[in-house]
């Protein structure tokens, strides 16, 4: 019973989508309607020439056949604009449908925390925003006029039939009703081989987006070879699925298309036995003829529709399952607005683990920083570094403990607030496609180009720009790969500068850079930094030697706090990373 109001709730939620567009749909459903009635009426208009107007003189009898053929070709319009209008508008409809179907679920994506994420494939998440919303618009467009279409033909071509020879429209029908049973069965099995299907259509697409994102590392690596081998295992199982579906596909079209010859055959037989026997003239059985593909192709399409429901629904089923994952971390219901800050933070008590995995990255660590404090952290890899910095924007919630900035537990702000407070410059720059000038604009869309220059000049970026073929409008490629890493930093620093904001997290910035690179991104690091709460998750010691508060994390948290003086002459932890050579 739970089940049956569960899905009912589904299918009243994805009817809701024609709610903005019922003025198309229902003229969608009025064309379909008027195409229908037009091939039921095609038939009679024939079956009155051949009864009645071969009897008539003939000045009479061409009258008539001119005047019927004036109705037919009225007919054949009706037919053609009804056509046109469910084609082009019907798609429409399901186009506009799929396109806020794709809003929604994209939407939901931006809602969707780091957790979330940290376990997905890219490509999945390609396929339900692409396949799958196009099965769907296209049983939406196709479903509802597919199932009028065919219900009036065929409960129109049944009592035509019945009219003409009841007993002939038995037989048919009984062969229809077997036809049925044999595309049932066979349905049933195609939707298991559609949903396989769906399954490695997105692990292939996850694969290709996997080996192209990193086609730097396959060729620098020589390892072409293996990721044509891992792409083809992949491609392989796509064919298994396949093979398995057109096989059931073959077996289904095939019996159909026999069934269809099967019914027209008995209508011929039979309809040749009542010829003989005197209850059937030709007229009708001509007329019998005609209408038995008005009356066998409904059948089928209403056949192909559970087909086009399986794999449409289907989709919808991974839709839904999509949507259906809150975020884990949202806006509380008494959250507040947070406009200026002076970026007073501190960590009480703050533990802190991944998902399902018990194992603490962080435990029962205390922490305070004050307004415009530089504070460096340091450790070894796995120490949770980045796992700190990173619960301040939220972009993970604190398993135990609390985070405040200027008094206010962060659970209690409002997100977008919170992180419009919050700059950061990570190690692996993400720069979008497009212009320099629309990617340091990221940091703060609607910026004038004055702006953007300021915050270019202020990290050290705007001389190299100035060299570039269309200075600020240079197209810098997929994740700025027409740059050097320095030059990408830069832009990375030009992008917080724009936003200004009074809390900084440098997130190891610098360690993948030469020497001279790390020089002029350092200096605009500190330029940025000034009077600014500032953390810098350090991967060579070297950078935050005059750090004036250092703080040295391990497994067990904060193990040692102090300048790079300070922290020698303990010769603890730190000391052994400076021997190191870290």
């Amino acid at each position: 019973m739970e089940q049956q109001k569960n899905e009912k709730s589904r299918i009243k939620l994805l009817f809701g989508y024609y709610k903005p567009y019922k003025a198309l749909f229902f003229w969608d459903l009025f064309f379909a309607i008027l195409g229908a009635a037009v091939t039921l009426v095609l038939p009679l208009l024939v079956r009155y020439i051949m009864n009645t107007v071969g009897s008539l003189p003939v000045s009479q009898a061409n009258a008539i056949i001119f005047k019927i053929g004036l109705v037919m070709a009225g007919l054949i319009l009706i037919q053609l604009a009804s056509r046109y209008f469910i084609t082009y508008y019907g798609h429409l409809m399901g186009t506009y449908i799929e396109r806020d179907m794709r809003d929604e679920i994209f939407s939901h994506y931006q809602k969707l925390s780091f957790a979330f994420y940290d376990n997905q494939k890219v490509g999945h998440l390609l396929s339900r925003i692409t396949s799958d919303l196009f099965e769907i618009s296209e049983l939406l467009h196709h479903g509802p006029e597919d199932i009028i279409i065919s219900v009036i033909k065929l409960t129109g071509a049944l009592i035509i039939l019945c009219q003409i020879n009841g007993k002939m429209t038995l037989i048919c029908l009984g062969v229809v009703l077997i036809m049925l049973g044999y595309a049932l069965v066979f349905n049933k099995r195609m939707k298991t081989a559609f949903k396989e299907n769906r399954a490695r259509i997105a692990d292939i697409n996850s694969q290709i987006e996997d080996s192209l994102a990193g086609i730097r590392v396959v060729k620098s690596f020589g390892n072409e070879k293996k990721e044509m081998e891992k792409f083809h295992q992949g491609n392989e199982r796509f064919v298994s699925s396949k093979r398995r579906t057109y096989r059931y596909m073959a077996g289904y079209h095939a019996g159909m298309d026999a069934f269809t010859t099967l019914i027209t055959v008995a209508a011929l037989i039979s309809g040749a036995y009542f010829l003989t026997k005197g209850s059937l003239d030709t007229t009708d059985l001509v007329t019998f003829l005609l209408y038995i593909s008005s009356f066998t192709e409904p059948v089928t399409k209403l056949v192909n529709f559970t087909e086009q429901f399986q794999n449409g629904y289907s989709g919808y089923d991974r839709f839904l399952e999509m949507m259906s994952i809150a975020p884990d971390i949202e806006d509380a219901w008494d959250a507040v607005s947070l406009d200026h800050v002076k970026g007073d933070i501190r960590f009480q008590e703050v533990s802190f683990h991944y998902g399902d995995n018990q194992e603490e990255v962080l435990s029962h660590v205390n922490l305070e920083v004050k307004p415009g404090e530089y504070v460096a952290l340091v450790g070894t890899s796995g120490a949770g570094k980045t796992t700190l910095c990173s619960l301040i924007p939220r972009f993970y919630d604190v398993s135990g403990g609390s985070i405040y900035l200027d008094g206010k537990d962060i659970r209690k702000i409002k997100l977008k607030d919170l992180r419009r407070q919050i700059g950061i410059v990570q190690q692996d720059v993400y720069l979008f496609a497009g212009s320099i000038m629309e990617n340091i604009r990221y940091g703060k869309p609607g910026a004038a180009d004055e702006e953007v220059i300021r915050a270019a000049k202020a990290a050290n970026a705007h001389g190299f720009i100035m060299e570039m073929p269309e200075d600020y409008d240079t197209d810098i490629g997929q994740r700025g790969v027409k740059l050097s890493g320095g030059q990408k930093q830069r832009l990375s620093i030009a992008r917080a500068f724009l936003k200004n904001p009074p809390i900084l997290i440098f997130d190891e910035a610098t360690s993948a850079l030469d020497n001279e690179s790390e020089k002029v991104v350092q200096e605009s690091l500190e330029k940025l930094s000034k009077d600014r709460t500032t953390f810098v998750i350090a991967h060579r010691l070297s950078t935050i030697r005059n750090a004036r508060r250092i703080l040295v994390l391990t497994e067990e948290g904060v193990a040692e706090e102090g300048t790079h003086q300070e922290l020698l002459e303990k010769n603890g932890v730190y000391a052994r990373l400076c021997r190191a050579g870290l």
